[in-house]
């Protein structure tokens, strides 16, 4: 019988941080995974209701049986597993908080999952700024290689070259594979040709971060956690002009004005306008639905996105040209330049924001605005970063258009 993992510490009980985390239930959950096997696992995270908590909030369990059973043929075996820990979002730090604050509950999700779906290598593919996220866990995989935890699986941790597009599961694989960090066709999707042409599961941090918590505690106690019909808590972040910005694990389903109360509420002489709920690529929603639920399909029903679950709040002093002109500026410079519509039309927004912006705007570059946001809706650009840019945009049109108008109006802005 396979010696119990939790009686494999190194004398002396490993780092502090190994310590701690074996005394707190630390690898109990890949104990109970190994023991169920690995179609019991991907159930048990179906009964859980786990949902990615990467920004698409694609069930895991699905994810997980898209990968083909082995065919039996010599060449294959070989499965992976990616970690994206590429956290380029502006507006969210969520999985740099996980990683740097418990890098074990990283480990221990990759282990299992790579177990669920049958994968013998594993890739952390990491934000080179993240520089102490990369020390803590080059030594949480150490450790856990040295305990006898990882038997069976290598893990690597890859530091990525540093754009926006390394982000998506595609361009992200790509990367890893040494070329340019572009979208890939799908189909094929990476469950089916993935890295190097072989299966492929690319899992956010915060849900593999999940994982220990069901397989230990089971997925009836994970669902009751949530104020939801998806299972679990979620990493909530408030920023912009609140009195304390910050991040907070609270029941999924927790309502946008429960998560900026608790960060203090707006900053002393400014109240909410309107909030982008899930970070820069997602719509706003006024301030007149703060009892929004922050899930996933609450907020589609508010007209946006849940996304990474990070507040950015927009107060009534700021100007939503300027906020809409600052994050337009980011997708336009980070653009991977693949095809024409974004490539051209992002910064060709970001012109027309910047002419209302200097007091040389006219009504004409609002109705191009308006356009560019139709040509650039989900499906008429070869991925989902333009449409995405475009969610603040098209929303701030809807919701602020008089603010554009007065831009013309007075030739600049009203705020300054």
């Amino acid at each position: 019988m396979a010696k119990p993992l939790t009686d494999r510490m190194p004398a002396g009980g490993g780092s502090a941080a190994l310590a701690d985390y074996a005394a707190s239930g630390g690898y109990l959950g890949l104990q109970a995974a190994r023991d169920m096997g690995a179609a019991e696992v991907q159930e048990q995270v179906k009964k859980a209701g786990l949902r990615g908590r990467g920004g698409a909030g694609f069930p895991t369990a699905m994810k997980w049986a898209a990968v083909p059973p082995p065919s039996g043929a010599p060449d294959d075996g070989m499965r992976y597993l990616v970690v994206n820990a590429d956290e380029k979002e502006p507006g969210t730090m969520k999985d740099r908080f996980l990683m740097e604050g418990d890098p074990h509950q990283l480990i221990e999700g990759l282990a299992i999952a790579a177990f669920a779906i049958g994968a013998g290598v594993a890739y952390i593919y990491l934000r080179r700024e993240y520089t102490r996220c990369a020390r803590e866990l080059d030594r949480a995989i150490g450790e856990a290689v040295s305990a006898g935890f990882l038997e069976g699986l290598e893990v690597h941790l890859h530091l990525g070259a540093g754009r926006y597009l390394c982000g998506e599961e595609t361009g992200l694989l790509n990367a890893i594979e040494g070329k340019r960090a572009v979208p890939r066709n799908k189909p094929p999707f990476p469950q089916v040709s993935g890295l190097w042409g072989r299966p492929t599961v690319v899992n956010n941090v915060e849900s593999l971060c999940n994982l220990p918590h069901i397989l230990r505690e089971g997925p009836d106690w994970y669902k009751a956690l949530s104020l939801s019909a998806d299972g679990g808590t979620k990493i909530y972040g408030a920023s912009s002009w609140v009195a304390r910005p910050g991040l907070m694990e609270l029941p999924l389903g927790t309502s946008a004005g429960e998560i900026l109360e608790l960060a203090g509420g707006m900053a002393e002489g400014r109240s909410l306008r309107a909030f982008l709920p899930g970070g820069a690529s997602t719509d706003f929603i006024p301030a007149s639905m703060l009892d929004t639920k922050m899930d996933f399909d609450s907020v589609a029903a508010a007209g946006s996105r849940l996304g990474t679950g990070t507040i950015i709040a927009l107060d009534d002093r700021s100007c939503p040209v300027g906020m809409v002109l600052s994050l337009i500026r980011f997708f336009a410079r980070e653009s991977c330049g693949w095809c024409t519509p974004c490539r051209e039309g992002i910064p060709w927004a970001k012109r027309c924001l910047e002419a209302l912006e200097a007091g040389e705007g006219e009504m004409a570059d609002i109705e191009i605005l308006e356009e560019l946001a139709r040509k650039l809706a989900p499906g008429r650009t070869f991925c989902a970063f333009a449409p995405g840019a475009m969610e603040p945009l098209s929303s701030a049109l809807r919701l602020f258009r008089e603010d554009f108008v007065d831009h013309v109006k007075r030739k600049g802005c009203r705020y300054r």
